[in-house]
């Protein structure tokens, strides 16, 4: 599946590498912050963002940051209905994030025109979404579903699969997935502290940003 770039090119999902080695995984409790964190990752160099869609405000965070940041990536991350993809396609995201993956699902954001980067943790899951036509996958939660030891047992049976672990990732281990063959980028909440958000200590993001897009891969 293929989103607009905003240069204007075609890009696929897997193509979301390009602009760094890490997607922050982001839940914004107030709607007043969704543009100054968005301007401070950007500002570090972070430009594909996964808002999550687990707050009341996020769909509201999202339209605000697509509006107002415009060298931002906007995706919507916990997709788990129809309803979910179809908010967020409406809401300006160029691609959705699943936790799971379900053909229903994924089929919608085809229909919708919106890249999915579907969740898997199993063998059986990888199978069903590769099934669908999806090559470029989220190893959710990645540390609790088995972390480096079972990426590189999936490698064995799915190499023309590639993942982004995301759940329970740090600064610290980070390099350590994406030193991995098959891991293109990975995802992480640390580069958006809640208390920093709080603070609204936007500096510190923006250098946390710039760490993670400095990460080796």
């Amino acid at each position: 599946m293929a989103v607009k770039a905003a240069a204007g090119k075609v890009m696929n999902t897997l193509s979301l590498i390009e602009y760094g080695p890490v997607i922050p995984v982001i839940v914004i409790q107030r709607l007043a912050d969704a543009v100054p964190l968005a301007r401070a990752l950007v500002a570090g160099g972070v430009r594909v963002l996964e808002v999550t869609l687990r707050t009341p405000v996020a769909l509201e965070c999202i339209r605000a940051i697509v509006r107002e940041v415009p060298q931002a990536i906007v995706g919507a991350g916990t997709l788990r209905s129809v309803a979910d993809a179809e908010a967020a396609k409406d809401a300006g995201c160029r691609f959705g994030v699943s936790p799971g993956y379900r053909s229903e699902l994924g089929h919608a954001c085809r229909n919708l025109g919106l890249p999915l980067l579907p969740g898997v943790a199993t063998a059986s899951e990888v199978m069903a979404a590769s099934a669908d036509g999806h090559g470029f996958l989220k190893f959710f939660p990645a540390t609790a579903a088995g972390g480096i030891p079972m990426l590189k047992a999936l490698g064995g049976p799915f190499a023309d699969v590639v993942f982004c672990p995301t759940g329970g990732l740090t600064a610290e281990t980070a390099p350590q997935f994406l030193a991995l063959a098959n891991v293109k980028v990975c995802g992480g909440s640390w580069l958006t502290p809640q208390d920093a958000v709080d603070a609204g200590d936007w500096g510190r993001i923006t250098a946390l940003a710039r760490a993670a897009s400095q990460l080796p891969r």
